[in-house]
């Protein structure tokens, strides 16, 4: 991460102390180059957030350099977390709340916890919100709204499965645990699988043969469908699984699509 100039933030920090102090919402993305997905999901959570929390001045940010390049080639410019927070900071606001739409406590939030702490002597306060997948009841309730979103027949062997990023920290444990829920609730004929993580495209082909499955429908398990969803989800996998001989639907969604799950992060903001 780029070096911050002390001697701006100061400036900034005089220009604007007789302003009237405001508070501020940051919504922070990873981003997507998929301008489809991205209108059903972060400009969709965007617009929700900003209807939710009306007196609060609205911002956004990308966290990948490397989305936000590729978007700013084609004009579409995304401000980084450093870059947001500071003009939100030069318009007068002193309090910021900080909602990502991550799913899991991995990576992502890690580096964006650093980011703020570089900020956060200039700001009376700044509060960052938890991810999608945070605590056991997080978890339920995306439990609840996944299955009944997706609807699966266990009598006519048919099973769900949904497909996360995943991590190589600790927070990969998230989906093992999502997965076991999943189970315990009476749901057996659904799973949670990983593309980069645990539990594995291997584990999963190996439940679903011991539960003799016939008919495997892929749901991604992103924020946003976007190149996950269209080449690893829709082509690997469901070439995968269908070369072990069951039937692969698709489902393809990103979580910010669903209201509910909208809703969830609207929620995050008001604990």
């Amino acid at each position: 991460m780029r070096a911050i100039s002390t001697v701006i933030l100061m400036l900034l920090c005089m220009a604007t102390t007789s302003a009237q102090e405001r508070q501020a919402l940051l919504m922070v993305h990873f981003g997507t180059t998929y301008d489809e997905t991205r209108a059903k999901t972060i400009d969709a959570i965007n617009g929700r957030m900003q209807q939710a929390f009306p007196d609060c001045e609205f911002a956004e940010a990308y966290t990948s350099r490397i989305v936000a390049r590729r978007l700013a080639q084609r004009g579409i410019v995304k401000p980084s977390v450093t870059d947001a927070l500071l003009q939100l900071r030069a318009k007068g606001c002193r309090r910021v709340t900080v909602q990502p739409t991550y799913v899991i406590d991995g990576v992502e939030m890690q580096s964006l916890r650093r980011d703020v702490e570089q900020l956060r002597p200039f700001f009376d306060s700044i509060r960052v919100s938890t991810p999608l997948l945070y605590s056991v009841e997080d978890c339920q309730r995306v439990c609840d709204i996944l299955t009944q979103r997706h609807p699966a027949d266990p009598k006519r062997r048919e099973h769900v499965v949904f497909i996360g990023h995943g991590t190589e920290g600790p927070a990969t444990a998230l989906y093992s645990q999502l997965d076991y829920m999943l189970s315990a609730g009476g749901h057996s004929n659904y799973h949670v699988a990983t593309i980069e993580g645990y539990p594995t495209l291997e584990t999963l082909i190996s439940e679903l043969r011991q539960q003799r499955a016939r008919t495997v429908t892929l749901v991604p398990l992103l924020f946003v469908a976007g190149d996950h969803a269209t080449n690893d989800i829709s082509v690997g996998w469901r070439e995968a699984l269908e070369n072990e001989g069951f039937t692969v639907r698709l489902a393809i969604e990103g979580l910010g699509e669903v209201p509910e799950i909208q809703q969830l992060y609207v929620d995050k903001i008001g604990k």
